[in-house]
């Protein structure tokens, strides 16, 4: 079992909090490009595994639903449609945001487990998946004016749980901020931060003065994505297309991964990709860092990835100084609530939602329990 240095934060206390143990841990399925995964380690954020990939592969598809084949409901919100996948029913709904370059199938191990006592809908970005392209950035303010317009077009009404994944954290804090009646509750998987970007630089240049070989590692070559699609999508054989589509982790059924990369590898999707990339670390990162730092009693739940050996040639302790910046910045968001906490889940990578999908479920219905007795105390009042 892997040491837990993470923190719970909230108003009144401080101390080591474990994810709680449910289920058996099994993966889902993943697909996270070259580009995030260079991104992520240059912040500290992956060890020397970049992903916690399965040990196994499963001996039969995990993730069948026929829903990612193609668009579930194309919603209108204004000239241009956004895809939603909505199952259930029951108040709070719960949203759903994926990470970068990710669509609805992020949620395929969890959403399904919550439909069966709430409403859950998750979605593709604006560009991405079978969504509509869109002429504006693809900016954390904007994500948030979509999915709020698609919610009402679809008359899915408010309460709302919301849920994010990577960059999909920084959205769910916008929406929550922008609009506070209408949420209830966060659950927050190794979110990204406003300031992480601008922290890795500083960390890096103090490692570099410790150990001036690590100011010497190659950056990775820019595929140019948006070039490779311009025939209206990246061949199949281009040497552009893994790092620019990405990998589907083993359980996904081979028909959904085929519609799934033909999605992602067209022109629209390439462009709406490298538009949220841009404007990640700028515009995004402010509209994060303009929101509220106090959202009284409502529950955020973090979710960080677990602390992993060093890579190889990294001292043990510079690793664990990255762990240690990466969960404080988890610990900043959580404690901008009085029932926040910031979980650190063990056997888990930076797609935790795919490596133990029950630690997300366990932690939605947890928000979901502590929003049901707030709401219930209001009414004795």
């Amino acid at each position: 079992m892997t040491a837990l240095l993470g923190s719970c934060h909230s108003r009144r206390r401080s101390g080591a909090v474990a994810a709680p143990r449910t289920g058996s841990g099994k993966t889902g399925a993943r697909r996270m490009t070259k580009r995030i995964l260079a991104a992520l380690a240059a912040i500290g954020c992956l060890g020397s595994a970049a992903t916690a990939w399965a040990n196994e592969t499963p001996t039969r598809p995990l993730v069948t639903d026929p829903a990612y084949l193609g668009p579930v409901r194309l919603v209108d919100i204004g000239g241009r449609r956004l895809n939603l996948y909505c199952r259930g029913t029951g108040s709070p709904a719960v949203i759903f945001d994926a990470g970068g370059n990710d669509t609805t199938i992020a949620w395929a191990l969890v959403q399904p487990a919550i439909s069966k006592t709430h409403t859950t809908c998750s979605y593709d970005r604006a560009g991405l998946g079978f969504s509509d392209a869109s002429d504006r950035p693809g900016t954390s303010g904007n994500d948030v004016d979509d999915i709020h317009k698609a919610l009402q077009a679809a008359r899915i009404k408010p309460p709302y749980l919301l849920v994010g994944h990577s960059s999909g954290g920084m959205a769910v804090r916008v929406f929550a901020d922008r609009y506070r009646d209408e949420v209830v509750g966060m659950v927050i998987v190794d979110g990204s931060h406003e300031d992480q970007v601008s922290r890795a630089k500083a960390r890096e240049a103090l490692e570099a003065s410790e150990m001036p070989a690590l100011a010497k590692h190659d950056v990775p070559a820019d595929p140019h994505c948006v070039d490779a699609a311009k025939s209206g999508a990246i061949p199949k054989d281009s040497p552009a297309f893994a790092p620019c589509v990405g990998e589907m982790y083993p359980g996904v059924d081979q028909a959904i991964t085929d519609a799934t990369f033909k999605a992602m590898a067209s022109l629209k999707s390439q462009k709406a990709h490298t538009s949220e990339e841009e404007n990640f670390a700028t515009v995004s990162a402010d509209e994060t860092r303009a929101t509220r730092r106090d959202f009284g009693d409502m529950p955020i739940i973090m979710l960080t990835h677990a602390p992993r050996p060093a890579p190889k040639d990294l001292p043990q302790a510079m690793q664990d100084r990255r762990t240690m910046v990466w969960e404080q910045m988890h610990n900043e968001v959580a404690a901008m609530s009085a029932h926040g906490v910031n979980w650190i889940v063990p056997r888990s990578g930076h797609t935790i939602n795919y490596d133990r999908p029950e630690i997300v479920i366990d932690a939605i219905e947890q928000a979901l329990a502590i929003a049901a007795r707030q709401a219930s105390e209001r009414k004795d009042r």
